[in-house]
């Protein structure tokens, strides 16, 4: 199998995407190719290395660790052992938080780890979201607003100090004045979110934008299953396509899949799981956070997906790695 090993297009290149009047209406004249990412967050930490390197050797474009505090690995550090172990697999914090990191210490972070891992990291940053955390840490929970405002100054800390930018920066949250002693790198930059203020934010300063359910509650419960059906994914690409304008053309979309399975029966599985997201069967179906079906229905369902809202980075859970690599394979280079 083939693995894309290239960066993404970064602001301001484009990749021939007609912008449509609506975004229900989306028309991909040409398409990015899927792409697909297995999560290692549910990994135990004596098991990455040889997760990533199955990975590798299925067809995944990329593994990718998130950053909570409860007993996942601390993801850049798995992410630098997979580095080590692996040649083509792309690196994918999904996504960092931004309130437990310093943006002048995680910029030297990232570009150290790109360079050890031969360019290969993809850099996902967010504006933290999961109450436990917060309270765990004693790290003060501001509200999304002011959460959201402070990363949007920390992605332009981040990303000049990496390309090796001089910084003069005094604003509402941070004082940076400087530039950074390499390694510099020049990465894709992925915003991850449900809402439109963070959206908004992800379509003016993203190349990669991940689609997920709405999480300003905190936890994750029917509230996140009710908004994640097909109508309010629409929503969400209108909401990036406002702060995208003219660079909307050059985005790709990524959605995180909360319950990925290969089987002869998926209208039973729909059954089965829509009550607990709040949702009925034929919503949880056509939510582009599940995949549920025999090799040739997510085939075509994603192809759907990317049909209508360019969405081509799917990441699922490395558990599913296996049942999916026909999957992978029927979908090389489309």
């Amino acid at each position: 199998m083939h693995v894309d090993t290239h960066h993404y297009p970064l602001a301001g290149d484009t990749i021939s995407k007609k912008i449509p009047t609506t975004v229900s209406d989306y028309i991909v004249e040409m398409p990015a190719p899927f792409r697909f990412s297995a999560s290692l967050g549910q990994v135990p930490a004596d098991q990455i290395v040889a997760t990533a390197q199955r990975a590798e050797e299925l067809g995944f474009y990329s593994v990718t660790v998130p950053d909570h505090l409860d007993d996942q690995p601390a993801p850049l550090i798995a992410l630098s052992a997979v580095a080590a172990s692996t040649s083509t697999l792309r690196l994918l914090p999904l996504v960092l938080a931004n309130d437990y990191r310093q943006p002048v210490v995680l910029a030297k972070e990232l570009a150290t780890l790109d360079a050890l891992s031969g360019g290969r990291l993809e850099v996902g940053l967010g504006a933290g979201w999961m109450t436990s955390d917060y309270e765990f840490a004693g790290i003060q929970n501001d509200s999304p607003g002011t959460r959201i405002r402070k990363l949007s100054d920390s992605v332009d800390i981040i990303t000049a100090l990496m390309r090796g930018d001089t910084v003069d920066h005094d604003g509402e949250f941070y004082s940076v004045h400087g530039t950074a002693g390499a390694p510099h790198a020049s990465t894709p930059i992925m915003l991850a979110g449900g809402k439109q203020k963070m959206l908004t934010l992800a379509g003016q300063k993203a190349d990669i934008i991940g689609i997920n359910p709405g999480l300003t509650a905190g936890v994750i419960d029917e509230r996140a299953g009710r908004d994640a059906t097909l109508e309010r994914t629409d929503q969400k690409l209108e909401w990036v396509k406002e702060g995208a304008g003219d660079r909307f053309d050059s985005l790709i979309f990524q959605t995180r899949i909360h319950l990925a399975m290969v089987t002869d029966d998926r209208e039973a599985v729909a059954a089965e799981m829509a009550p607990l997201l709040g949702i009925s069967a034929e919503e949880a179906l056509a939510s582009p956070h599940a995949l549920v079906g025999n090799t040739q229905q997510i085939v075509e369902e994603v192809q759907q997906w990317r049909e209508r809202w360019a969405m081509s980075y799917i990441s699922i859970d490395a558990g599913a790695m296996d049942d999916f690599a026909p999957i992978i394979e029927a979908l090389d280079g489309v």
